[in-house]
């Protein structure tokens, strides 16, 4: 994906998950009857602004997309108008005032929950918990698993996909937990073994946690045969088409899919010439792999896809699909683990059990909008609704400046029974702004040691 594209799907990315925080913020403030001067997309010089409702709220988009406000009427902020003080924000009670703020974050989460619960009713193809061989010495191995083993429950809860195992993997990696898998082998056996996860590196949580397991996923040998090809990807580039034969790679024969991934991936921005046969003819052509990250690991990637058998996918791949009350249902479910999992991380950066480096910037949340959008508009959603739980989870967080920091001292107001004090809130936002700084600065840092290190 080229760099217009990752720009535009990111700007998109953000007007959607501001727009949806901020109104939050407006519809509840427009519920306890607050008057609304302004609702702003961005920061800075006003693009485009128009008046809109009984309030003439002034809706403006600005210059700078890293953003957006509401600004209510609040004699903090200038003269009201006696017709207008029970009107103001700062004249409402704390509980409406806790309403309107913790409004934000909480639309976040409703979003969240909509996606997924939307894409639960849709109906997905998934990919089914099935093993392939684990690496020799892996903690996979140690436990027991093999090649064909389907992970049919860990601690007593079904398993369906492989990304309900790899999101419960990860969890228990995280806490360094032991788990137990229940499994169905081959020739119909079940079994139970204890997955000990107590000796997981924190700080390898980034990088694929399945894989440094020793958990692959199960794939039949197929065939180098290009089954799909990803419009605007390298392959397409190289003028590669379905029904490609690829016989070798610098030289080097292909006998399988499998060999040809594993080339692809060790070349990320590397020119590798590949010799195909198409329609009978041999011919060849060179390919530059896009360099792509995996966890802490830089792959190459062509975007393309084996051609598969009839058969196949039945054998590897399960809908998942629920109905509108399980769906959002499980969309509550997800959207809560993924709050709690993002809390946890924090916690853990904080008392040095997990690296800062984990922690993101724009750039790569950028990087994450181009790859989301390049793979369809479901991965797209999707990588929208993690984000505006991330977005969520952040502004609760109790730093002056950010809605958590506001409810912080609304909850002291219910205990003293009076508002802070100027002094204290003014003392309040400049810690707040510095640590906001000292999280900007490590999440920028981070952004250009991926971009510069790979």
């Amino acid at each position: 994906m080229n760099i217009v594209q990752t720009i535009i799907a990111f700007i998109v990315a953000l007007g959607v998950l501001i727009v949806v925080h901020e109104y939050g913020h407006y519809i509840v403030a427009r519920l306890c009857r607050v008057k609304v001067l302004r609702f702003s997309v961005g920061f800075g010089r006003p693009l485009a602004t128009w008046r809109l409702g009984p309030d003439r709220t002034e809706w403006s988009v600005a210059a700078i997309p890293f953003g957006g406000y509401v600004k209510m009427l609040d004699e903090r902020e200038g003269e009201v108008a006696p017709a207008e003080l029970h009107r103001a924000f700062n004249r409402q009670s704390v509980w409406k005032r806790f309403a309107i703020v913790v409004a934000g974050p909480l639309f976040n989460f409703a979003f969240a929950v909509l996606v997924y619960a939307g894409l639960f009713m849709y109906g997905l193809p998934e990919a089914r918990p099935i093993l392939a061989e684990p690496a020799a010495g892996s903690m996979a191995a140690q436990a027991g698993l093999h090649a064909g083993d389907t992970v049919r429950a860990i601690d007593s809860e079904a398993i369906t996909t492989w990304q309900e195992l790899r999101w419960r993997i990860l969890q228990a990696a995280l806490q360094r937990e032991a788990v137990k898998l229940e499994t169905l082998d081959e020739r119909g056996h079940l079994s139970t073994v204890t997955l000990d996860l107590r000796g997981f590196p924190s700080n390898d949580v980034e990088s694929d946690a399945l894989e440094r397991v020793g958990l692959r996923l199960y794939r039949p040998p197929l065939p180098a045969v290009l089954g799909q090809v990803v419009a605007g990807g390298a392959a397409e580039k190289a003028g590669l088409a379905a029904g490609d034969r690829v016989l070798r790679a610098d030289g080097t024969p292909i006998d399988t899919w499998e060999a040809f991934v594993n080339v692809i991936r060790a070349r990320p921005d590397t020119p590798l010439t590949l010799t195909i046969e198409r329609a009978g003819a041999t011919r060849t052509v060179e390919i530059v792999p896009e360099a792509a990250n995996a966890g802490t690991t830089r792959i190459g990637r062509i975007g393309a896809g084996p051609r598969q058998p009839d058969g196949y996918a039945d054998k590897l791949l399960i809908r998942v699909q629920h109905g509108p009350l399980e769906a959002v249902t499980r969309g509550v479910a997800k959207t809560w683990d993924i709050a709690v999992f993002s809390l946890k991380m924090l916690g853990k950066m904080l008392v040095g059990e997990i690296s800062w480096r984990h922690l993101s910037g724009p750039v790569t949340i950028a990087d994450f909008a181009g790859q989301s959008a390049q793979m369809g508009w479901i991965s797209y959603v999707t990588f929208l609704a993690l984000i505006s739980i991330s977005l969520g989870v952040l502004n609760l967080l109790p730093i002056p400046l950010l809605d958590g920091g506001h409810l912080m001292y609304y909850a002291i107001e219910v205990i003293k029974g009076r508002p802070v004090s100027e002094r204290f809130m003014e003392l309040g936002q400049r810690v707040g702004l510095a640590l906001l700084l000292v999280m900007m600065a490590f999440a920028f840092y981070n952004d250009l040691n991926r971009l510069l290190t790979g």
